[in-house]
């Protein structure tokens, strides 16, 4: 029978030493934030132990993971996230993410056939922007943004003309198409591929390990420690 105290977790049915997980807690325990960590043998302490469990099998399993696909984890970069990018993730893969080249070369592969959905299609040709003068000053304005009959009595004036309506008096003095709307199909790509490889890390969690007592995910309602105050 295998001691579970010296076990990290099994994946696919192999025991992982512990010996990872208390290196990484001792270097936290004796690094300079130690002052900022929870009390030791605390609640929110066996929550931190939880919490470096997860991104230590995170990596094991994208290890094993990388030999099996044959990848080269060598041959990628490090990579530091962004706040959005560490969202997406989730606080474990993406600690996972950034120190394990394993984890990042397993990424690659497992989202190197998604294509991000296309946003809302705009025709860029109809817009344009309209060059406003008033009493207070000139301005460019979108006319989607101007109140309608203004804009409507400004339309039908044509340029050169003041138009009051209401409180408003404004004179177009100009039309020019609006600017090229920023090409966001790199951001929805990388998007979709998070959540692609979230979806993919969570069910090879699901099938490939098994957490031991005192080490499941610190977000498991069913562990002692998992609670909210108020």
């Amino acid at each position: 029978m295998t001691d579970r105290q010296a076990v990290l977790g099994l994946l696919d049915g192999r025991p992982l030493p512990r010996a990872e997980l208390d290196r990484r807690l001792a270097v936290l325990r004796d690094g300079p934030r130690a002052s900022a960590l929870p009390r030791p043998g605390s609640a929110e302490d066996r929550q931190l132990t939880r919490w470096v469990a997860q991104v230590v099998l995170t990596e094991e399993l994208c290890a094993a993971e990388a030999v099996a696909r044959g990848l080269d984890p060598g041959a990628v970069a490090p990579v530091r996230l962004d706040q959005r990018a560490a969202v997406e993730l989730g606080s474990i893969a993406a600690a996972a993410f950034e120190g394990s080249a394993a984890v990042r070369a397993v990424f690659e592969a497992v989202t190197a056939e998604v294509v991000a959905s296309p946003g809302p299609a705009l025709d860029h040709e109809t817009m344009e922007i309209w060059q406003l003068s008033t009493p207070d000053g000139d301005f460019d304005a979108d006319p989607a943004t101007l109140p309608t009959v203004l804009a409507q009595d400004l339309l039908a004036a044509g340029p050169g003309r003041p138009v009051t309506v209401g409180p408003w008096t404004a004179t177009l003095t100009g039309r020019k198409p609006a600017p090229a709307p920023p090409d966001r199909s790199t951001e929805l790509l990388d998007c979709a591929r998070r959540i692609a490889f979230v979806r993919w890390l969570d069910r090879a969690r699901a099938e490939r390990l098994t957490l031991v007592p005192g080490l499941e995910h610190p977000g498991d309602p069913a562990q002692p420690d998992n609670h909210h105050r108020h």
